[in-house]
């Protein structure tokens, strides 16, 4: 790897660690009652207004995000030169997570007013799709073509 795709891997991976830093930082936060808790568990309708809202969050977002950006790594970062296509890179990786990170946030925000497992289950499923954007050297030069 040369420079430029050095320095692109280590901002992916700092993108990365503070992807997984916000929701245990909110994760704290509920667990030591700095924010309410279980406001809504009694509440059935709101409940199921939360919980819907998660959902379709998950459902809708999850694979957008991850289709966005293999269109967008064929249209635009392929076809650009090699240092515009490392700005694209990270500035479309750092969208795909960041779509991410709105379900992971909404859905563990449900998971703590309501006490139910839906919007735990969601925020997993968020949580598992990020697994396909984690980065890695050979997989930067492959989506890349650096080979």
């Amino acid at each position: 790897m040369d420079l430029n795709s050095t320095s692109l891997y280590k901002t992916l991976k700092i993108q990365y660690v503070v992807f997984w830093a916000l929701p245990f930082l909110m994760m704290i936060g509920f667990e030591t009652d700095l924010l309410p808790v279980g406001i809504y568990a009694d509440d059935a309708r709101m409940q199921y207004l939360l919980e819907t809202v998660g959902i379709l969050s998950a459902i809708a977002i999850v694979p957008v995000s991850l289709k966005l950006f293999a269109y967008v790594l064929k249209k635009k970062i392929d076809p650009a030169d090699l240092l515009r296509a490392f700005t694209l890179y990270a500035r479309w990786s750092a969208i795909r997570l960041l779509l991410l990170e709105v379900v992971i946030l909404i859905n563990l925000f449900i998971y703590y007013l309501t006490f139910d497992s839906v919007g735990g289950l969601c925020a997993l499923i968020g949580a598992t799709a990020s697994f396909f954007c984690m980065p890695g050297k050979t997989k930067i030069q492959k989506e890349l073509n650096l080979e």
